[in-house]
């Protein structure tokens, strides 16, 4: 099975219904499917692209779980969550565009995302999960929005190429390991409204030379 396109009858993926499909390339989602389930595509190693329909309202967790193919994406913005282990490990993501409809990028949504050069997270994210961009080794630049109080643990652990980290104003805590192993992070400005920074945020920052800590 290489290429399938579901018919517009359909209005629900169920959950794993194509997971380990391993030749599958193509797939064609009519606009009547409003719902796809848990780990759907899951281990569809073949898979490189795919459009996902604007009726769709939630990407689930596990979707695109090592769908090591995937390049090319579009997120509608309908969407306004990015569950658990997402697109995990989806090696040769090259850029994605999260939309501004999207609150919520839950845990290792994008971990092991090692191709990603590019992300723009939207200011309507209250909520960055642990682990979310952990491995994106080609990251090479962040903006947090000022929606987000908290930088979970391990957020961006080794994102090797990181090199401009921006943090809002409105930040409060960064949490244990966030930043470590981040070994191109040159300097971290951290806002006077952050009251915590936990164990290893910056740990194997092997060429951070510059970080300005808040009295606070």
């Amino acid at each position: 099975l290489s290429s399938i396109e579901i018919p517009s009858s359909i209005t629900n993926i169920a959950d794993s219904v194509f997971s380990n499909c391993s030749s599958l390339e193509n797939v064609f989602i009519p606009s009547s499917v409003n719902s796809i389930g848990f780990n759907a595509f899951r281990e569809c190693s073949s898979l490189k692209s795919i459009e996902i329909p604007s009726s769709v309202t939630c990407i689930a967790d596990g979707t695109f779980y090592n769908c090591s193919s995937l390049k090319n994406i579009v997120i509608p913005s309908s969407v306004i969550r990015i569950g658990l282990n997402a697109f995990y490990n989806c090696s040769s993501l090259i850029s994605i565009k999260i939309p501004s409809s999207v609150t919520s990028i839950d845990e290792n949504a994008f971990n092991g995302c090692s191709s990603l050069t590019n992300i723009e997270i939207p200011s309507s994210l209250k909520s960055l999960g642990s682990y979310s961009f952990r491995g994106c080794t080609s990251l090479k630049s962040i903006e947090i929005p000022s929606s987000v109080k908290i930088i979970r643990p391990y957020s961006f652990r080794d994102c090797k190429s990181l090199k401009t980290v921006i943090l809002p104003s409105s930040l409060e805590s960064i949490e244990d390991s966030s930043f470590s192993g981040c070994s191109s992070l040159l300097s971290v400005e951290i806002p006077s409204s952050v009251t915590s920074i936990g164990n290893n945020a910056f740990n194997e920052c092997t060429l951070l030379i510059s970080i300005n800590i808040p009295p606070s």
